[in-house]
């Protein structure tokens, strides 16, 4: 049930609409009947109307980017997303949830619960520990229920999103040997937003195919935290993410040693009781493995895997759009379970094809 009367729309700020996730944001919320988009901040944009920026947002033809005077957006909206760089949002997140205002931000800046962590992995201190305690870890099939009473929710990472699901029926099943994990990813460019950057440039990525990062990728916290969580043991991962020559799209293929002897069809079993009630988690069939074009501007995650008795090794693949729900999709879920609205809202798109 919403919290708000069924006529009655909440009215929602996006801070940073102008790159890939706040743009994505604007797509998605304007076929959300609950949600009125009521003020978008762009620094480098101010001025100039959503539509004219970019005219697939043809809805958004009045809407005009402004600068961020979080004290006069105030008075603008119930809910706030931030989707602005690593670093910008620590203060204007406490901002605003100091003002009694519902956030969800995409940043990185309140996902890791730890601030010596985020210290050691960001290169910058927390100022606002005492903020970062009430935040929300937002994958809401892990923590539906506290993001429901939420005030604050730290939006996941796209690596963590696809990672993090494709293993945990297998890690709270206890299927494999927790010290054996291996993450291997692969993003479409728009994982490292929009900016100019010689090295996600056209030229430099057609026809290349390149790992980065590797041992030292930032969302690598992110996936130990929750599963970690998951599991009450410590766990460490050798996670490796790649470059994809194609706009969007994540595959994450995993390898983990069972633990004890099993097969495909046992293991899928566990995965599909696990994911049964998920609206946006699809476990696929035996023989059937994800690809990221079937989850192409959709906010759904597509599993498949498969036992190698050969090695005693299960092989987890999963999909996501980064975009959606690797991003923006999942910040709406979000929204949807903090105001109470039905999940699915705004979100249950097909994806496109070809």
């Amino acid at each position: 049930m919403s919290t708000k009367k069924n006529n009655e729309k909440i009215k929602v700020a996006i801070c940073g609409g102008s790159g890939y996730t706040g743009i994505e944001l604007l797509r998605i919320l304007s076929g959300h009947p609950q949600v009125i988009v009521t003020a978008v901040t762009s620094e480098k944009s101010a001025g100039k109307s959503v539509s004219t920026l970019f005219p697939h947002l043809h809805k958004y033809s009045n809407l005009i980017y402004e600068p961020m005077d979080k004290t006069g957006l105030l008075k603008k909206a119930d809910l706030f997303f931030l989707a602005l760089p690593h670093g910008a949002s620590q203060e204007a997140v406490n901002f605003f949830f100091s003002k009694g205002k519902k956030v969800i931000d995409l940043s990185a800046d309140y996902r890791l619960s730890d601030p010596i962590v985020y210290e050691e992995w960001y290169g910058l201190p927390h100022k606002y520990p005492a903020t970062l305690k009430k935040a929300v870890f937002g994958l809401p099939e892990i923590h539906r229920r506290n993001i429901r009473k939420a005030k604050l929710v730290a939006n996941p990472g796209c690596y963590p999103t696809s990672a993090i699901l494709g293993l945990l029926p297998a890690v709270k099943g206890k299927l494999i040997e927790l010290s054996s994990l291996i993450i291997d990813s692969k993003s479409g460019t728009t994982g490292a937003g929009r900016k100019a950057d010689l090295t996600v440039s056209f030229c430099e990525v057609n026809e290349g195919f390149k790992a980065y990062g590797i041992g030292t990728h930032r969302h690598t916290p992110e996936i130990e935290q929750e599963l970690s969580s998951a599991s009450g043991k410590n766990i460490k991962v050798n996670f490796t993410p790649h470059l994809l020559p194609v706009d969007r799209g994540i595959l994450t293929t995993i390898y983990a040693r069972l633990s004890k002897k099993t097969d495909t069809a046992a293991v899928l079993k566990i995965y599909k009781k696990m994911y049964k009630d998920e609206p946006f988690v699809c476990v696929l069939d035996e023989g059937v493995l994800p690809n990221i074009k079937n989850v192409r501007g959709t906010n759904f995650c597509h599993i498949g895997l498969k036992v190698v008795s050969r090695t005693n090794t299960l092989v987890i693949v999963s999909a996501i759009d980064n975009l959606v729900k690797g991003a923006s999709g999942q910040a709406v879920h979000n929204m949807n379970i903090m105001m109470g609205f039905e999940e699915t809202t705004g979100l249950e798109s097909l994806a496109l094809f070809p």
